[in-house]
């Protein structure tokens, strides 16, 4: 499996709290297309991700949840790794998540979204502290589905 590996520092994006990681080189050169999913080792700390191009430049985003994870901050040096990923991208449902679903006849739209858009459904219905807003985070999924 081809790697790559680069040093340069977490980008943060300007007004807004949003870090990424700027790819320095043309992943259609590596991997023979510019929009790759792969397995990102920052510092020691490993994810996955997708390389966009986006504003001219390739880059991958490092959410908050990966910073608080890895400890690294906006301008940290980084040492970077990537390897294309081939592993299928699912989501684990949450069973309340998934009989509403099931309930309004849209299990299939779902799996259908992007691995990123389904992520982060999830992840808003999980991040909930109150039963009230999962259930509303849920019921906003379903309508959102609906409009589709």
């Amino acid at each position: 499996m081809t790697s790559k590996t680069f040093k340069t520092r977490l980008e943060k994006a300007a007004d807004m709290e949003a870090t990424g990681i700027v790819v320095p080189f043309d992943p259609k050169e590596v991997w023979g297309k510019t929009r790759v999913p792969v397995q990102v080792t920052v510092n020691g700390y490993r994810y996955r991700t997708t390389i966009a191009k986006m504003g001219g430049r390739f880059l991958m985003p490092f959410a908050k949840e990966h910073r608080d994870a890895s400890g690294i901050r906006a301008g940290d040096p980084i040492e970077v790794t990537l390897v294309e990923d081939t592993a299928e991208r699912t989501v684990a449902v949450p069973d309340d998540f998934a009989a509403a679903l099931e309930n309004a006849g849209l299990r299939e739209a779902f799996d259908a979204l992007a691995f990123t858009h389904r992520k982060e459904h999830v992840r808003a219905i999980e991040e909930a502290k109150k039963p009230e807003t999962r259930a509303r985070r849920i019921e906003k999924a379903i309508e959102l589905l609906r409009a589709r």
